[in-house]
């Protein structure tokens, strides 16, 4: 069995000030609505990645 890679923090991914990805755009969006918030259109991918995990934990996605 092969053991998981752990992430690499957001403020060290070489792109992570890019635009937050089509997919990340739909997942934000998706996760926001359940949870009752709204999400700024301009995040980075670095940001998204971390208001998704922050919204996973909210609507018990991330469980």
């Amino acid at each position: 069995m092969t053991e998981p890679t752990p992430e690499k923090p957001t403020e060290d991914w070489v792109t992570g000030d890019e635009p937050m990805t089509g997919p990340q755009r739909s997942y934000l969006s998706t996760l926001a609505q359940e949870a009752g918030e709204d999400v700024p259109d301009d995040l980075t991918k670095a940001q998204a990645s971390e208001r998704i995990e922050q919204l996973r934990s909210k609507t018990g996605r991330g469980d």
